[in-house]
């Protein structure tokens, strides 16, 4: 009911000329598909989509890892840190971009003063202001609100590799960076792949964050895929190339989750 119809229908409108008011108007495939690189933003919100991918997903598996292991063995303290850096999780995305918004505010956020007062600045930053400030800020929303889930992820894998390995390689000579990937790495596999296939999937479908955050700005520098499909459908009210935009996400998302799962059971194995 919830998923099935949906996606039928998504396939439905996908093949047909379908605005947003007036409803099914009759097949037009595949003109939807054609279509849709006309749109002058197709291709660099492709090109911002990729890159944003694949720097918010290196920063969120290594500082996950990092954490993970800072707090892996038990000792006095750790519990806090624990809990610290799984708390962001706990709030919503949306309510943590305007958060993020109130604080790089030029009016209303207590960044710009407090590093006025260190002497730091002089004026304002503009944080979400430039392209590169933008993206930035909006990297530094996603990885301090999911780095702690990541983390959690890891952390039971490290957690579940058995002590009598690590034994095993200290008794053959292997130093901590020797062990740590020659043996962690390779049987923390399969949480790794894991983390991988959620991070590029969130990463790939990004909206929330900068539709409150940056609202694809500034000259439209930091718009996504998945905002190119909103703006088809409510901006534009064609809900047939927002559908059609919809599939073609839809299959890379397969296609790369596909290979991220044979990654997966080849680590298992």
């Amino acid at each position: 009911m919830f998923f099935v119809v949906p996606l039928l229908l998504v396939g439905r409108m996908s093949a047909s000329e379908w605005p947003l008011l007036q409803g099914d108007q009759g097949t037009n495939f595949p003109d939807n598909f054609d279509g849709m690189t006309d749109d002058r933003l197709f291709w660099p919100a492709v090109g911002f989509t990729l890159k944003y991918t694949v720097i918010v997903v290196a920063i969120l598996l290594v500082l996950a890892m990092i954490m993970a292991l800072i707090v892996q063995e038990r000792r006095p303290g750790v519990t806090f840190f624990r809990t610290a850096y799984f708390l962001p999780v706990a709030l919503g995305l949306a309510s943590a971009s305007l958060l993020f918004w109130g604080f790089f505010s030029p009016s209303i956020g207590p960044i710009d003063p407090i590093l006025r007062d260190l002497g730091l600045i002089d004026g304002n930053i503009r944080w979400i202001g430039t392209p590169n400030m933008a993206l930035l800020s909006t990297i530094a929303l996603v990885v301090w609100k999911f780095a702690g889930f990541f983390m959690i992820i890891l952390l039971v894998g490290l957690q579940s590799i058995p002590t009598e390995v690590y034994e095993a390689a200290r008794i053959d000579g292997a130093n901590r960076v020797q062990t740590f990937f020659r043996v962690t790495l390779p049987l923390l596999r399969p949480s790794l792949a894991l983390v991988l296939i959620l991070s590029i999937t969130g990463s790939l479908l990004a909206f929330d964050q900068f539709f409150i955050l940056t609202n694809g700005g500034p000259d439209n520098s930091t718009v996504t895929v998945v905002m190119l499909i909103y703006r088809e459908a409510f901006q534009r009210f064609d809900l047939g190339t927002a559908a059609a935009l919809s599939v073609v996400v839809l299959v890379v998302l397969l296609v790369v989750n596909i290979v991220q799962f044979r990654f997966l059971r080849r680590g298992t194995d």
